[in-house]
């Protein structure tokens, strides 16, 4: 396995156990991760109950604690592991707050902000504000999907089976790459406007 194959397996195994903690406060199981130079920057369990507040996905709650913890709104330099498909209002924070690679287990068909909504995966939004947008994430799709499914089991068999009877969660593992940021040496107009989104345009607008 490749050191990057090690990372991302590491990660996944954290943010499962994520999934199982947050079942077991009383939470829908979901977790997320978001690491920066291989070290864990920030992480949740689902905060729904807990805060009463529909919008706090784990997603959401993590990526709200990384940019306090980092001290800036761009993580453009971060990566984020889910156990399942972010939502399209978790995916569009992803794109909002810029992370440039996505890890996650459980493909969500009629849910999912790629597979369902494609959020994720839209460069139109790059296209038409790259004062805002970066490039979509490389994405990778059906990591670790048996071992996720398997804490879903555990937390709760009977509505994991209708979950599964209804194809909300898919756990075949399926590999989706897209946009990669580490290809090769970004060209001088994508270095400059990552620049800019950073230091000039953060500055006047996300203060």
């Amino acid at each position: 396995m490749t050191d990057s194959g090690a990372r991302d397996r590491l990660m996944m195994m954290r943010c499962i156990d994520l999934s199982r903690a947050s079942g077991q406060a009383g939470e829908y199981p979901y977790g997320a991760i978001i690491c920066r130079n291989e070290t864990i920057v920030a992480e949740s369990i689902n905060r729904v109950t807990h805060d009463g507040d529909v919008t706090r996905h784990a997603e959401l709650v993590t990526i709200s604690r990384a940019q306090k913890v980092l001290g800036t709104a761009s993580l453009d330099d971060c990566e984020m592991y889910a156990n399942a498909e972010p939502c399209a209002l978790c995916s569009y924070a992803i794109r909002e707050s810029r992370i440039r690679r996505v890890v996650y287990a459980l493909r969500s068909p009629h849910m999912g902000g790629m597979s369902k909504w494609n959020v994720l995966n839209d460069n139109d939004l790059f296209m038409a504000m790259p004062e805002v947008f970066a490039p979509p994430p490389e994405i990778i799709a059906g990591f670790m999907a048996d071992e996720a499914m398997a804490t879903l089991v555990k937390w709760n068999p009977l509505i994991t089976g209708i979950v599964r009877q209804r194809g909300l969660f898919g756990a075949a593992p399926r590999v989706l790459a897209t946009y990669n940021h580490a290809q090769g040496t970004p060209h001088l107009n994508y270095r400059l406007l990552r620049f800019l989104r950073r230091y000039v345009f953060d500055y006047f607008g996300r203060r």
